[in-house]
């Protein structure tokens, strides 16, 4: 595996007033999971994150900075409850959230999301 870029290099690329928002659904992560792998894909412009490398079957989320907001996928997010109706996409089992605001980073829903997606991956691989 080609040696991956830290976090700060990821967001150097990324809009100046989304940087915070990045920072901080990494922050949460590392909070609900300390023990978390992270693999940055710059020409994919995601960090994701899980309890191994491999990107489909061991991660859980990834961040993605778009132009005006950053999307919080959850790789297995058809598998995760979502009685706020947070998550938004159609796909087999990719849902993501589009975070606008530090505020929305840090509400209660979202990480109690990312907290179902943590124990989601978990208990899949045993």
């Amino acid at each position: 595996m080609a040696l991956q870029p830290g976090f700060e290099f990821f967001l150097k690329e990324v809009e100046a007033e989304l940087r915070p928002i990045c920072r901080e659904l990494r922050s949460i992560v590392a909070d609900l999971d300390p023990d978390f792998v992270e693999l940055i894909w710059p020409k994919q412009r995601i960090a994701s994150y899980g309890v191994g490398p491999k990107k489909m079957s061991e991660h859980y989320v990834y961040v993605a900075p778009q132009t005006r907001h950053v999307n919080l996928g959850l790789y297995h997010g058809a598998s995760v409850g979502d009685p706020t109706a947070l998550l938004e996409g159609a796909g087999k089992r990719l849902r993501h959230v589009k975070i606008r605001s530090l505020a929305e980073a840090t509400a209660a829903p979202l990480r109690r999301l990312i907290t179902e997606a943590i124990a989601e991956r978990r208990e899949a691989l045993g």
